[in-house]
């Protein structure tokens, strides 16, 4: 059985916890490091009562929307303005240039950028990994949702240069962390999907860690600080929904990053 995407070895990339926030009507888990040495906002739901937020699902809209109306709450003094998207595993990040106040829907967009405080950015995953960036000295942030089609398509490099060109910065200038997803030992995947990444033919099934192949190209581009969680969404279904673990069956999480209103 294969293992792919060429390792980052443990040691040199370190790993960063998401803590859970025990006080708070949506259950949640924070990067409370980020948010001391940031002033950023950034963390993920988890599935604490079912707590799905998947809006594209076989779930009860009303049910699903009820949710999303309780994380708007629990949100608004900070972040009056909410974006999401109907994601489609592509590689497309875009910048939002101004607080909006409420939601902001986009379709077709799996990334998003901003130097706006008041707005949160939020991702939709369920073993995908959300990929966190900050610029601390520009006070600006990212998130993106990278799946294997978006890791191999590129979308951190598409999100590192959108943040380096609208913000004038380096790369070195910019932070990372690969949030809650699946680990490669629970990600099998077939032929086609490790082609992908070892750019020659294969013989499957084997397995792929995006974390580390995102951990890689973050490494490939320079960027400033790189950790990675230690949270398997497969692994550790009693807190987050898995997609492939549950055969399909799951909800949806949301994470999320933002700069908040001072």
């Amino acid at each position: 059985m294969k293992h792919l995407s060429p390792p980052v070895p443990a040691s040199v990339i370190p790993s960063l916890r998401e803590a859970p926030l025990g006080d708070s009507a949506v259950p949640r888990m924070e990067l409370a490091e980020w948010a001391s040495r940031y002033g950023l906002v950034a963390g993920i739901t988890t599935r604490g009562h079912g707590f799905s937020l998947g809006l594209w699902s076989d779930e009860n809209v009303g049910q699903v929307m009820s949710r999303w109306r309780a994380v708007g709450a629990a949100v608004r003094a900070r972040f009056p303005g909410v974006i999401l998207a109907h994601q489609v595993h592509g590689t497309t990040v875009q910048w939002h240039p101004a607080a909006s106040d409420g939601w902001l829907i986009v379709d077709g967009v799996d990334g998003h950028a901003t130097g706006a405080r008041g707005l949160l950015l939020t991702v939709t995953v369920a073993d995908c990994i959300p990929v966190y960036l900050v610029a601390p000295q520009k006070q600006v942030v990212a998130l993106l949702h990278a799946g294997w089609r978006g890791t191999v398509g590129g979308i951190l490099e598409r999100g590192v240069e959108l943040v380096k060109r609208l913000a004038f910065l380096r790369s070195a200038d910019i932070v990372m962390h690969c949030g809650v997803g699946i680990c490669g030992e629970c990600y099998e995947v077939g032929s086609e999907v490790l082609s992908q990444f070892s750019g020659r033919a294969e013989t499957g099934p084997g397995h792929v860690d995006l974390r580390a192949a995102l951990a890689q190209q973050g490494q490939a581009l320079g960027l400033g600080e790189i950790t990675l969680s230690p949270w398997c969404s497969a692994h550790d279904r009693e807190h987050f929904f898995s997609h492939r673990a549950s055969g399909g069956r799951d909800g949806r999480m949301i994470a999320y990053a933002g700069l908040p209103l001072a």
